[in-house]
């Protein structure tokens, strides 16, 4: 006989606790997209290899595919929706990927952006290599990474200005 114990899980997803109730096998990028609607957070290889499911949780990029929701009980979760400032206003590194054309599918985008937002976190100032470490982890079929380099060197040329 087969049976699901439905688990009660609080996690904080972009700053606004979420209270739920999940199956305990229910993958966070699945708790993400499905029950929440945050579509955002896009799901690729399923596997943890591709990095289109990247999250921060409290702030640390992880694979949301590889977790389940259960593990980020109590935690905090920004995924790319989260990342923007406000509503309707672009983050200096979203903002940079459009003028850099560092997106062109979008599907890798999401956990691109994840990982850079977590670059700029720890270097403000992150230099060629420390960009290109960052993003190793995330495939991208499209730009050949360049351009993702290009806009987070652009974006933290303009956070050095603003100082």
């Amino acid at each position: 006989m087969a049976f699901s114990r439905l688990m009660n899980i609080s996690i904080n997803v972009n700053g606004v606790v979420r209270q739920a109730q999940v199956e305990p096998r229910t993958t966070l990028v699945d708790f993400l997209r499905d029950t929440l609607k945050l579509t955002g957070t896009h799901i690729g290889c399923e596997h943890g290899v591709c990095g289109a499911c990247s999250v921060l949780l409290d702030g640390e990029p992880v694979r949301s595919c590889c977790m389940f929701a259960v593990q980020a009980d109590g935690l905090s979760v920004t995924t790319v929706e989260g990342l923007a400032p406000e509503r309707g206003r672009l983050s200096a590194i979203q903002d940079a990927f459009c003028e850099k054309h560092a997106l062109q599918c979008g599907y890798c985008t999401p956990g691109m952006l994840v990982a850079c937002h977590a670059l700029v976190a720890r270097h403000p100032r992150p230099d060629e290599a420390q960009i290109r470490e960052a993003i190793s982890g995330n495939l991208c079929r499209c730009t050949g990474y360049q351009q993702i380099v290009d806009a987070v060197q652009h974006a933290t040329a303009q956070e050095s200005s603003h100082d």
